[in-house]
C-alpha cells in the first residue's frame, strides 16, 4: 500500500477538520449535541460531589463518604425548548439514602419552560391532535410528547378549577361588577350551554375574576345560582352592577339580596339594538346621533340629545325609538358615579373583551363532550387574561364610592354643592 505523502496528510486533516465545523445546514444538529454532552457533564459532577471523589478514585479515608459508582440508568430522551436530547443518569449503591438529581428528577421528561408551553398552545388555539405534529418539528422526532400529556393538564384544571370555585371571599372589598354570559358548544345536547362570568373591580382598581359557572341559558335561576355561592361565600355588597339587557340577571340581584347595587345597562348593546330596528339607509346618520348621546357631560344633556333622536326618527320608526326610551334609568345611572369611571361603567367591555380569547379556543375545540371541561378551560384562559387586566382610572375615587359618597353627574354632591355656592 502506498504510503501518504506529506502534502496529501496534511490535505486530509484539513478536509477533517472542515468536516467538524459547523455549518448552515448542521448548526442545530450540532448545538443539541454540544448542550447535550455539557449536561451529561454536569450528571456525572453531580455525582463526584455525592460521593467526593472522581471516577475509578479509590476512596482516601476510612470514613470517607459511603457509596460506589454503578454505571448509568437507560438513555432518556428530555425536551427541551432548544430540541430533544438524549442522557443517561449515573446510578450508585450502597449510599445511606436515596439519590435524587437535581438536575434530572425521576420521571421528567421535559424542562419546565416545555412544559408551560403546552397548556400555553392549548389555550391559544392549538387542538389536541395538531400537538404532536406540530411540536415534532420544534423538538425533533423524538420528542417524549404523548396524547395523554393534553389529557392530563384537562384533569388538573378541572381539579384546580373546582378549588378556585370553593374558595373564600370574604376579603375581597368588591366595587363594581360586570357580568355576562358566553355560549359555547358542550354537553350531548344539540345546543349550547350558557357559561356566566363575573368579574369585579377591588377598592384599589385591580380586576379580578369572580365567577365562571354553567347555566340554562342567562335565566333568573341560572344567574341566582351564581350569586348565592357568591354570597354564601362571604362576598360582601358592591355599589354597581354593569350588564346587558337580560332580565334573568336583574331578577336575580334582588331575589339573592344583592338589589342595593345601581344597575347599570351596556350601551354597546343598546345603540345595536336601536340600530337593528332602522333601515339601512339611515345608518350612518343615526348612527352618528347614537353615538353622541351616553357621551353627554351631564345626564340632563343626555336626555336633550335622546329626545333629539327620537324626535328625528320616532314618527318613521317608532319602534327604534322605544327600544332607545326602554329602561332610560339603568342607561343613565353612570352620572351617579364618578366621572373617571364612566368610561368604564357605559359598557360590558371589560367582560366581554377576555371572550375574545376564550372563543378562538373554544371555536378551535368544535365542541366540548363535557361542560366541566369548558369551565375549567374558559376559566383558564380568563385567569390568563386577569393578570393583564389594566387598573380603573382615578382608583382612589374608589375608596370614596365604596364608603358610599354620593355623585351627580360625576362629582361628589358636597363638591357640586360648593360649586354652585361659588
Amino acid at each position: 500500500m502506498r504510503r501518504q505523502s506529506r502534502a496529501e496528510r496534511r490535505r486530509s486533516s484539513r478536509e477533517a477538520e472542515r468536516a467538524e465545523r459547523p455549518e448552515w445546514k448542521t448548526l442545530e444538529t450540532m448545538a443539541r449535541m454540544k448542550i447535550q454532552g455539557w449536561i451529561q457533564d454536569l450528571l456525572n459532577e453531580e455525582m463526584t460531589e455525592l460521593l467526593g471523589r472522581q471516577k475509578s478514585q479509590r476512596r482516601a479515608e476510612v470514613d470517607a463518604k459511603p457509596g460506589y459508582r454503578n454505571g448509568y440508568g437507560k438513555p432518556r430522551r428530555v425536551g427541551m425548548s432548544s430540541g430533544t436530547i438524549t442522557v443517561r443518569r449515573p446510578r450508585a449503591r450502597g449510599l445511606e439514602e436515596r439519590f435524587e438529581s437535581r438536575l434530572l428528577p425521576l420521571f421528567v421528561r421535559r424542562t419546565q419552560e416545555v412544559s408551560e408551553l403546552l397548556p400555553r398552545l392549548y389555550l391559544h388555539g392549538l387542538a389536541q391532535g395538531d400537538f404532536e405534529l406540530a411540536l415534532r418539528g420544534l423538538l425533533g422526532d423524538g420528542a417524549p410528547l404523548s396524547a395523554k400529556s393534553i389529557q392530563r393538564l384537562r384533569e388538573k384544571w378541572v381539579s384546580e378549577f373546582k378549588d378556585w370555585n370553593s374558595r373564600r371571599l370574604d376579603d375581597l372589598d368588591v366595587v363594581y361588577v360586570w357580568a355576562d354570559g358566553l355560549y359555547v358548544k358542550a354537553g350531548l345536547e344539540d345546543g349550547k350551554a350558557a357559561l356566566l362570568v363575573i368579574i369585579g373591580a377591588l377598592r384599589d382598581g385591580t380586576k379580578v375574576v369572580l365567577a365562571v359557572e354553567s347555566g340554562e341559558r342567562e335565566s333568573t335561576e341560572s344567574w341566582a345560582r351564581v350569586l348565592r355561592s357568591l354570597r354564601d361565600r362571604g362576598l360582601k355588597h358592591w355599589k354597581a352592577t354593569v350588564a346587558d339587557g337580560h332580565l334573568g340577571l336583574w331578577g336575580a340581584l334582588r331575589t339573592v339580596g344583592f338589589g342595593t347595587s345601581e344597575e347599570h345597562r351596556c350601551w354597546n348593546h343598546k345603540l345595536v339594538n336601536v340600530i337593528d330596528r332602522l333601515p339601512k339607509k339611515v345608518w350612518p346618520e343615526a348612527r352618528k346621533l347614537l353615538r353622541q348621546i351616553p357621551y353627554a357631560d351631564t345626564e340632563a344633556e343626555c336626555e336633550k340629545r335622546r329626545d333629539k333622536f327620537v324626535e328625528r326618527y320616532g314618527k318613521l320608526y317608532p319602534k327604534a325609538a322605544e327600544t332607545l326610551c326602554r329602561d332610560w334609568e339603568r342607561m343613565v345611572a353612570f352620572y351617579r358615579f364618578p366621572k373617571e369611571h364612566w368610561i368604564h361603567l357605559r359598557t360590558s367591555n371589560i367582560v366581554e373583551s377576555p371572550f375574545a380569547a376564550v372563543r378562538l379556543r373554544t371555536q378551535a375545540a368544535k365542541r366540548f363532550k363535557k361542560v366541566a371541561n369548558a369551565e375549567a378551560l374558559i376559566w383558564k384562559i380568563l385567569l390568563i387574561a386577569e393578570k393583564k387586566f389594566r387598573r380603573l382610572n382615578a382608583p382612589h375615587l374608589l375608596e370614596e364610592v365604596h364608603k358610599g359618597t354620593k355623585f351627580a353627574d360625576g362629582v361628589a354632591v358636597n363638591e357640586a354643592s360648593r360649586r354652585l355656592a361659588a
